[in-house]
Order: structure tokens, then C-alpha cells, then sequence
């Protein structure tokens, strides 16, 4: 969420010397965005960022994608992902293209003695089951069942959960994360009509400094390949820092429901984009109060892009036999809609009590081995059993 937040110690002008008690200088770090283009932070470190002591053997994690074009409604159950007692190795990608990855995970523990950094992507990591805290150079942000955690590219984190049963949907954006332009005013920040506001995020508190010498693993993504790095120096050193560039959390539970007299299409679920896609909410809100409103969507042909539905909790007045953790894929090319029955079901209806999370991406979704064996390869007939 990109508006100004600072914690910590900081000079009072940018570049100028900044020293400790000792008499030696904080060293200064920028890390910014489009090169110098775009949003930044500066923060000041007890010990200069660079002191790499040891570079181990590259892993390569690059998606097994076995299946690249699909013309079929699809569906998968992602509670099938295996817990695992290592952060990284929970992460299972399902799908992804040039401009993002979706993956599933199940840690029973958090990153533990390493740090991590993807190097490539602002991560979305959204909590379908857990609590903890996320600690950066930032500061800490407790989590729990129904947040975004959205973690800008280049931040060294760890991950700690507050007990082993963890479920998350962890999106991968090769692109900046940011709230819906139509959301913001010339000077970004969230209009009155958002669904949302700067209220709601849930920023970096609790800045600790570890001004510490030794050997820290720190974990790095980059290109599918993850490099780990032996650093003399804490990675979380920061006496303080500034700026526009930080991880932040937002409640599914906090999004306010845009609704109308008939039927309202998906874009007013919208809470995140990237590029060539978008991340929607749906939250439990009133149906549409037209006198002769039908609250089940209507079908629906996706003409430019793939549609992606993780279902979380509730009833779904469109869907039949949904499960929490199962996604469906409704890819661009065919038309989808709601399930025999549904339609005339949702009239009279009042409220919904669904929640999901959406991902539309404006390119084609190419598969895994993972998800073809998490699938139920019936779902395309549903619309006629």
C-alpha cells in the first residue's frame, strides 16, 4: 500500500551522515523501485547490507508446468498439499504464466534459522488457516485467518506461525502489487468510495534492531533458482527507516461490499492488481434488492482472461459441492455459469455468506504436475449431471 510510513531513528535530510553513539556512521540503503523512478525507502543500517561471507549451491524451484494450453472448466482441491515442516519446500505452485504464479502450502513451522527474499516478485500471501508474525527490516506485522500479507520484492523476511496447522494461497506477481487505480485520487491515496481505506492496512510495527556479527542464511530467489547466501551481519539491523516501500497485511474480513439493485459484475470485488491481472474479494454482503433481481450471477463468457476462484468458507449460491481450499479455473475462451438449480434457488434470497479470493489474469494459466493430481477431472460435466 503505498503511502508514507517511517519508524525508528532517521536523519532529518536524506545522504547526510547519520551516526551512531559511537561516533561511527549508520549506513544508508536505498531501495527503490523502476530503477529511480518510482516509490522507495531508505533505511539505515547498523552495518553496511553487503557483507556476504558465503554463496552456497543454487536450487532450482522452477515450476514443473506439464500441461500449457486448456480448454476446459477445471477444478482442484488444494487442502491435498502434504504439510511440510519447511516454509520454502510448502510451497507448491499449481499454475502461473509470465506475469504471475499460484501456489498452495501447508508449513507446519516457519522459516526458522534462514531469512528469505524473492528477488523476482511482490508476494500476496493470503492465511486460510494460522496466526503469527511476519518480521522484516520494517518491523513486525501480526497475522492471521483472512489476511493479505503483501510482501514487496526485495524484503528479506521470516515467518513464524503460532502453531502447525497452516493453510495459505501465496501469489507471486512479476509486478508491482497495488490497490485498484480507480480506488486513488491523482495523489494515491484511497477515495471515498473504496472498499477500503488507509485504516484498514495493517502496517509494520515494533521495530527491533539486532545489531549482531555472524552467520545468517539468508535464502534468495531469483529466476527460479534460489541462491543461498551467508551474511556476517544481521539482516534485520535497521536502527530506522522511511518511505513508500514495505510489506503491509489487509482482513479479507475489513473489505465493505459494493452492492446494487441487480446484479453487480466482479470488478467492484477488486483489491489488488498487478500486471495483467487482478485479485477480487468476496465477502458476505446483501444481494441485490431490485423487486425482481436474480442474486446468482448470470453466465458469463471470458473473452480476455482466465478466472481463478479460491473458495475459503461459506455457502455459494452459483456452485454445487464446493470445498474449503478448492479452486476452480474457468479459462478464457468458453462461457461458465452458475450450476442447474442455482438460479432460481438465489431468488428471494437475501445475503450471502460466501468468501473467496479471485485472481483473473489477463494470459492463459499453464499447469502443473502438482495440480493434475489434486484435480477432479469431472468438474466440466457439472453444468449437465
Amino acid at each position: 500500500m503505498p503511502f508514507y510510513h517511517r519508524l525508528g531513528d532517521i536523519p532529518q535530510k536524506r545522504h547526510v551522515q547519520f551516526r551512531k553513539p559511537d561516533g561511527s556512521l549508520y549506513s544508508e540503503e536505498l531501495i527503490s523501485t523502476l530503477g529511480f523512478s518510482s516509490i522507495y525507502s531508505l533505511v539505515y543500517h547498523c552495518h553496511p547490507p553487503t557483507l556476504v561471507k558465503d554463496i552456497g549451491n543454487p536450487i532450482n524451484v522452477e515450476p514443473d508446468y506439464v500441461e500449457e494450453k486448456s480448454m476446459r472448466n477445471r477444478s482442484f482441491y488444494t487442502f491435498k498439499t502434504a504439510p511440510e515442516k519447511d516454509y520454502l519446500k510448502s510451497r507448491v505452485v499449481l499454475m502461473g504464466n509470465k506475469d504471475l504464479t499460484i501456489s498452495s502450502a501447508a508449513p507446519t513451522e516457519g522459516t526458522g534459522m534462514y531469512y528469505f527474499k524473492n528477488s523476482d516478485a511482490d508476494e500476496v500471501i493470503f492465511i486460510h488457516e494460522g496466526s503469527g508474525v511476519l518480521t522484516t527490516i520494517y518491523g513486525q506485522i501480526n497475522f492471521e485467518y483472512g489476511d493479505y500479507l503483501v510482501i514487496p520484492r526485495g524484503t528479506i523476511y521470516q515467518i513464524d506461525f503460532n502453531d502447525k496447522n497452516n493453510r495459505l494461497m501465496i501469489t507471486e506477481s512479476f509486478s508491482p502489487i497495488v490497490p485498484p487505480k480507480r480506488y486513488r485520487n491523482e495523489f494515491g491515496q484511497l477515495l471515498e468510495h473504496s472498499p477500503f481505506c488507509e485504516r484498514d492496512i495493517k502496517l509494520p510495527q515494533n521495530l527491533q534492531t539486532f545489531d549482531v556479527v555472524g552467520d545468517f542464511l539468508v535464502m534468495i530467489k531469483k529466476e527460479d533458482v534460489v541462491y543461498p547466501y551467508t551474511y556476517a551481519t544481521h539482516p534485520f539491523d535497521a536502527i530506522g527507516w522511511d518511505g513508500y516501500v514495505y510489506p503491509y497485511g489487509f482482513s479479507i474480513h475489513n473489505y465493505e461490499p459494493i452492492t446494487g439493485r441487480v446484479h453487480m459484475p466482479p470488478p467492484i470485488h477488486q483489491t489488488f492488481e498487478g500486471n495483467n491481472f487482478v485479485i477480487c474479494s468476496f465477502v458476505p454482503r446483501l444481494y441485490d434488492y431490485h423487486p425482481q433481481s436474480i442474486p446468482a450471477p448470470y453466465n458469463h463468457s471470458n473473452v480476455d482472461s482466465d478466472e481463478i476462484l479460491y473458495y475459503v468458507e461459506g455457502e455459494f449460491m452459483s456452485r454445487k459441492h464446493v470445498e474449503k481450499g478448492m479452486i476452480s479455473l474457468h479459462p478464457k475462451g468458453i462461457p461458465h455459469g452458475p450450476h442447474p438449480g442455482t438460479v432460481e434457488k438465489s431468488i428471494g434470497q437475501k445475503e450471502t455468506k460466501e468468501l473467496a479470493v479471485m485472481i483473473d489474469p489477463f494470459y492463459p494459466l499453464k499447469l502443473t504436475k502438482a495440480a493434475l493430481g489434486m484435480e477432479d477431472p469431472n468438474y466440466w460435466k457439472s453444468w449437465v449431471e
